[in-house]
């Protein structure tokens, strides 16, 4: 996806996050990393594994208490979209499809 293609202002913040799917046996796969930004449509996460793209994800973002005053977390529904290019954060970028703010069940990574 060429920059042109993005829709949305990319806002370069780094939370705490949780990304979930699907491996293609059906196993439930888990890995934890950081965000890298985020779009009202999309975020790009700094983490160890990528799952293929167009595999269906769900995020969850834990917001600072120090901003938000009460643990909360934005919890998406998305798919991959595109792994890292050369010189970016190894990682990979996602749409959101649906997202809704939520108490955080647990404590932040």
């Amino acid at each position: 996806m060429s920059n042109n293609q993005r829709a949305g202002i990319r806002i370069p913040v780094e939370f705490p996050v949780e990304v979930r799917w699907k491996s293609r046996w059906g196993g439930s796969r888990h890995v934890e990393g950081k965000t890298g930004n985020i779009s009202g449509n999309g975020l790009f996460m700094c983490i160890p594994i990528r799952p293929p793209c167009e595999t269906p994800v769900t995020v969850r973002v834990f917001l600072p208490v120090t901003i938000t005053r009460v643990p909360i977390e934005l919890h998406c529904n998305g798919r991959v979209i595109r792994w890292s290019c050369p010189g970016e954060s190894r990682g990979m970028g996602a749409t959101i499809d649906e997202y809704e703010i939520r108490p955080t069940r647990t404590q932040a990574l």
